[in-house]
């Protein structure tokens, strides 16, 4: 048998198997959101990545992403984008809603990052946070399914894992801002142990200076 058509047979049946391979994964362009920072009941940034997933072109003009009843949240401006925030009798916020503006939006083949600073985040293992996906034309889609054993859904709702409480609780402007807080602190006081230092050696030089001038007029 010839060795050419061996090994033209073999790439022949690696490229099917590969073709097959790529058409069965799914799809991994998802909403999702990440908080490395974030922990149960405490405050983090929370980014929000939104792909455009249209098959027709149209592009992504809105995101609206349900909340647990926060304390607060205060989000990053995002040119070309309106945001709306949504709070219940309780002044909690319960959603986060970013429009585009008549010539905006997330085009096909790109993706947008949206940021919150969520404070008030719930006890509890993990935060789903339920976000829904309006394009030009009309369709929109509901990220909201739950994961069922191993198998991932169509549409996963934007999930995120807390860590464990931090020592201390919450602040009541956010872990967030009271690191802020700390870091603007820092430099203020050692600028103030400078200018002591400063007050006191310009002492000793005054003095020291005055006590050459008093041995020389004695001599």
């Amino acid at each position: 048998m010839n060795n050419s058509w061996l090994h033209r047979t073999a790439f022949a049946g690696l490229t099917a198997g590969a073709a097959a391979l790529v058409a069965a994964v799914p799809a991994a362009a998802h909403v999702t959101v990440s908080g490395p920072d974030a922990a149960r009941g405490g405050s983090a940034v929370l980014t929000f990545r939104v792909p455009n997933e249209s098959a027709t072109g149209s592009a992504t003009t809105g995101l609206s992403v349900q909340f647990p009843g926060l304390t607060e949240v205060e989000t990053e401006p995002t040119p070309g984008w309106k945001t709306t925030v949504t709070r219940d009798g309780n002044h909690k916020v319960t959603a986060v809603t970013w429009t585009a503006d008549q010539a905006a939006g997330i085009g096909p083949g790109q993706f947008e990052q949206f940021f919150v600073l969520a404070d008030g985040l719930p006890d509890s293992e993990t935060l789903t946070l339920p976000a829904t996906q309006t394009y030009a034309d009309g369709r929109v889609v509901t990220w909201d399914q739950h994961p069922s054993g191993d198998n991932e859904p169509e549409y996963p709702a934007p999930t995120l894992a807390l860590a464990p409480e931090r020592s201390g609780g919450a602040q009541n402007h956010g872990d967030v801002h009271a690191a802020s807080a700390a870091e603007e602190h820092e430099p203020d006081t050692t600028a103030r142990w400078l200018g002591s230092i400063g007050i006191v050696l310009g002492a000793l030089g005054v003095l020291a200076t005055a006590a050459v001038l008093g041995r020389q007029r004695s001599r």
